[in-house]
């Protein structure tokens, strides 16, 4: 039986051996508690006919239980300093690929059909660096993967943001975003004390399982998330009032803006935050024929 990566000794040991330095511009937060990498794998319902998708392995510690619960795991690593580290740490495991690539920049679909042929259930499952969570969530999500969903660990506040319900102070556009493609829920709450260095704030793990078709039918998703996005520009505002200032010649079409709340059953007063994804894509088709010239 191996000995777990994360550990307190056994990183430390790692990061000496290689005189390893955390980089804060990378978000590098090591996990040392192997029961809560246990724990975020069982939440990812793998089998050995799985795959997994991790995003920035850092020294191994996720990865080697990913290893141990799927058939293949494809991780994808930034850090040039630790692909070496990766390469002696998971030398134990011979069903892991480690990809040196950006993952804002890299064909992720590519990557899953040279290295994941026959495996029909995918996971994105990772600790997410905390400063670029939002932007690989929506390029993992646009790039429209072939994976059942992912089970990833990010700061709580983004948690809270993305899990939110209509009529809470976390509600918004990332809401409406991410749940436009997926179930959302919190899985577990992580402790700061569990990691080297220890961050600034509690993370949470959350798992979104992809929809079969979206939970609103609409003419153009980009502008869906248009409107959200400018639904929510300033809280305090009313939807009308938002949609004036946030949408392109808006002050110039208010009554065109007017007619389309009132068609969608939307009272001009109510704050976006009032509104479920279902109003949300009522009221971009109503607006799409006066704001859209896609074709």
């Amino acid at each position: 039986m191996y000995k777990d990566i994360a550990t307190p000794i056994r990183t430390k040991e790692i990061l000496t051996k290689y005189g390893f330095s955390f980089k804060k511009s990378l978000g590098q937060n090591f996990l040392i508690d192997p029961n809560i990498l246990r724990n975020i794998v069982s939440h990812a319902n793998l089998t050995k006919d799985s795959g997994a998708i991790e995003v920035g392995p850092g020294i191994g510690a996720l990865t080697e239980h990913l290893a141990r619960a799927a058939k293949k795991v494809v991780s994808f690593e930034i850090d040039q300093r630790l692909l070496p580290v990766l390469e002696d740490t998971l030398s134990p495991y011979d069903n892991v690929k480690i990809v040196h690539s950006d993952i804002l920049k890299a064909d992720v679909v590519k990557v899953i059909q040279e290295e994941m042929t026959n495996i029909k259930d995918i996971m994105v499952v990772a600790n997410l660096p905390y400063y670029v969570t939002t932007p690989i969530l929506m390029k993992l999500l646009n790039d429209r993967l072939p994976i059942r969903g992912f089970v990833v660990m990010m700061q709580k506040e983004v948690a809270d943001r993305i899990t939110a319900k209509p009529g809470t102070k976390e509600y918004g556009s990332l809401s409406i975003a991410i749940q436009y493609y997926c179930t959302a829920e919190i899985a577990m709450i992580v402790p700061k004390t569990v990691f080297m260095p220890q961050p600034n704030v509690d993370s949470a793990v959350i798992r979104l399982i992809k929809h079969d078709t979206p939970p609103v039918n609409v003419i153009d998703e980009d502008f869906l998330f248009e409107v959200t996005r400018a639904s929510f520009a300033q809280r305090r505002k009313t939807i009308f009032n938002n949609l004036q200032a946030g949408l392109q010649n808006g002050k110039k079409n208010k009554e065109v803006i007017l007619s389309a709340l009132q068609m969608s059953g939307i009272e001009p007063t109510r704050r976006g935050e009032t509104l479920a994804i279902e109003e949300f894509g009522r009221l971009a088709d109503a607006l799409y024929p006066h704001f859209c010239n896609r074709q």
